[in-house]
């Protein structure tokens, strides 16, 4: 290997050219940089130490150097020197083997060496014809879910060797196809710290990111950390085939360094107070993620940071899209206001290389920021806390709730319609990682969360549950029928909204996590997909895959001309009713309510009944022509076993004439018209 050379301060990171590699780092603190050559990942002592000079390899605030005869897969790390005092928020130590921030791939030592970042070839990998499906949010039904927990139970059907891997994820592409999935959403895939929990558990959710670029190795089958690069290429590359697009539930709010006696991978090594929020003079860290540190997205590095990893993930990783954690700090300026138009956002919302892609935030933060309806940007789709929440409520009869969920049906006009946004605006939930399966939501009135080994305090006890008369599982038959219903009942209301429906992974055969609402720390059955449950809650399978199919089905000719939920709903022919037609009670103690819209280009009518009252309700049925003559027919009665709790659109079964009982804790969904009913449908 030849002597190094002045190298370019741009691009950042490792970059591979002819002949060596070129390697940038940023930091501004640091008075001296040593890049580290290892020959093994579980090499203690560099092979080579590249001094980088400060007068020939410093350009403004960027560390840089050519090394000629690097090749893909070259282990390296950095030694940063500067002063160490922490009161002033300077931790540098040349001890210690820096991480690379731009680092595409990390390798992960069997001891207690330090993780080392790995040289990788971008354009080596062969994507034949793949391409970004760009699935309008219209056509949209995105499936939350865990990379390892997918695949990870013995009875998944994955040899042992892929279980719990990108790999294995692809053997059960066929089980998403058939549900009807068009999107998978992630949860973290960045390398992340998995000893970031407490004693005698893992970091199983990943939200405790060592960088923004490399793939989470432990996802991998093979010990290469290369081989995890191409590994989740291959993963994307098949879930396109299958017509399913990937999203990442990305963490740009904080890093798994933690606090003042948190670990030190990178940042905090390399320049912290320009990585990082400080306070009190650079002593403590601003934690506004409730993990310890907050990323100081807004400054100028940091956010170029942000915004070429999101470009790295759309364009050598072909992802489709992004849903932001903690999506409101990047809202807040380097002294933790609240900016009206923060840069990095703009900067994400204005590149023309994401411009396709679909941009989520979870649109709050551990400090209180709360932005849903108000998050800044165009392009932007929210998760709508407010939809679980009134969802929650209304179901379990709490007072106040009808005419707030009433709104979350048709788009959640209140929330987005001070603004021509698009009617697909909010990501409509119930469920996701982060608290009760929808299993447990009906199972359990309080959390359970002993096995997190922090006396059940951790996990909010805000879950708005109702276990239907037993705490925990039950052998009695009418309480399982009738959470049985109240499943359905939320996977029906999900899925008629207005909005981006989002189901959370196995909540379609009752996956439970035993009244744990903060399973983070636990890589077990207790988290995984337990593939037993496919059988044994068919039925419920059954239900939510058709549910999906006539979604998918709609003719949205208005939404793919980009109609906004204003005009929507304005040219909307709808009527809202009681139990007596158009006569809606709107008053606190309300529990029912229904609806009758017009599918103008289905050229069908659609009648929803709600009845979270805890006595059957007689309904009376509008007349969709003045001689009667488009009966109502039966679709959907979540009362009702299986199969007659749902059919076949064209398989629909006449209604007799006069009300409709719909029993207690039901939705019934009536429809007439074209393609209608046996004696329409083809």
């Amino acid at each position: 290997m030849h002597d190094s050379t002045q190298g370019r301060s741009h691009p950042i990171g490792a970059t591979l050219e002819h002949g060596g590699a070129n390697f940038s780092l940023f930091s501004r603190t640091a008075s001296a940089v040593d890049l580290l050559l290892f020959d093994g990942v579980n090499e203690t002592h560099p092979s080579r130490v590249v001094t980088l000079d400060p007068q020939t390899n410093r350009t403004y605030h960027y560390w840089h150097g050519f090394v000629p005869g690097v090749e893909p897969g070259q282990l390296y790390g950095y030694r940063v020197h500067g002063p160490w005092d922490p009161s002033r928020g300077l931790y540098f130590d040349p001890s210690r083997v820096l991480l690379d921030p731009y680092g595409r791939a990390v390798a992960v030592p069997e001891g207690s060496e330090a993780m080392k970042s790995v040289v990788v070839d971008p354009g080596a990998y062969d994507w034949q014809d793949d391409q970004p499906l760009r699935h309008p949010c219209a056509r949209t039904i995105i499936y939350e879910m865990h990379v390892r927990g997918f695949t990870a139970h013995p009875n998944s059907g994955v040899s042992a060797e892929r279980r719990g891997t990108y790999a294995g994820l692809i053997e059960k592409i066929p089980y998403l196809q058939d549900l009807g999935i068009t999107a998978v959403e992630l949860l973290p895939v960045f390398a992340f710290d998995r000893q970031a929990a407490p004693s005698g558990h893992v970091n199983y959710w990943g939200y405790q990111p060592l960088g923004f670029f490399a793939p989470h190795p432990g996802y991998s089958c093979g010990e290469d950390p290369l081989e995890a690069v191409d590994e989740f290429r291959d993963m994307v590359k098949a879930l396109h085939h299958a017509g399913i697009e990937v999203i990442l539930d990305v963490v740009f709010n904080h890093t798994a360094e933690g606090g003042v006696n948190g670990p030190t991978f990178c940042f905090r090594g390399i320049d912290n107070p320009n990585y990082y929020l400080l306070r009190d003079g650079g002593s403590q860290y601003a934690d506004f993620s409730g993990c310890g540190n907050t990323l100081n997205a807004n400054h100028p590095v940091v956010r170029r940071m942000i915004v070429d990893s999101l470009r790295y993930w759309v364009g050598e990783m072909h992802v489709d899209g992004f849903r932001f954690d903690l999506a409101s700090i990047l809202s807040r300026d380097s002294a933790g206001n609240v900016l009206p138009n923060p840069p990095v956002l703009w900067d994400i919302e204005s590149d023309p290389l994401l411009a396709g892609t679909k941009l989520i935030a979870e649109a709050w933060d551990a400090a209180g920021l709360y932005q849903v309806g108000s998050f800044v940007g165009d392009s932007w789709r929210e998760w709508n806390g407010r939809f679980r929440d009134d969802a929650r409520d209304f179901f379990r009869a709490a007072p106040g709730s009808l005419g707030r969920f009433a709104d979350r049906l048709i788009g959640s006009p209140q929330i987005y319609g001070h603004k021509e946004r698009e009617a697909e605006q909010s990501i409509n939930f119930v469920t996701c990682h982060d608290g009760f399966t929808l299993n447990d939501l009906v199972s359990y009135n309080g959390k359970h969360n002993e096995a997190n080994g922090e006396n059940n305090r951790d996990g909010t006890d805000d879950n708005r549950s109702w276990n239907c008369g037993v705490e925990g599982p039950s052998d009695d038959s009418a309480v399982e029928d009738l959470r049985n219903r109240q499943i359905r009942n939320f996977f029906a209301v999900t899925l008629l909204s207005l909005g981006v429906p989002m189901l959370l992974m196995g909540d379609e055969v009752r996956r439970t996590q035993h009244g744990n609402n903060n399973a983070y720390g636990l890589d077990d059955s207790s988290n995984w997909f337990d593939w037993a449950l496919l059988q044994r809650h068919g039925d419920l399978h059954r239900f939510v895959k058709l549910l999906i199919a006539r979604r998918l089905q709609r003719d949205l000719r208005s939404e793919r001309e980009r109609t906004s939920l204003n005009t929507l709903i304005r040219r909307a022919s709808k009527a809202w009713h009681g139990t007596r037609l158009n006569h809606p009670d709107w008053g606190d103690q309300s529990h029912s309510i229904s609806l009758t819209v017009k599918l103008l280009q289905d050229k069908a009518w659609l009648h929803l009944i709600l009845n979270a009252y805890w006595q059957p309700l007689e309904f009376a049925l509008p007349m969709i022509t003045p001689d009667g003559s488009s009966p109502w027919h039966r679709w959907i009665d979540t009362s009702r076993p299986s199969p007659s709790d749902i059919v076949p659109w064209e398989e629909a079964a006449e209604c007799p004439a006069g009300p409709y009982r719909a029993m207690e804790h039901s939705v019934v969904v009536l429809i007439a018209g074209a393609g209608v009913g046996p004696e329409q449908g083809g």
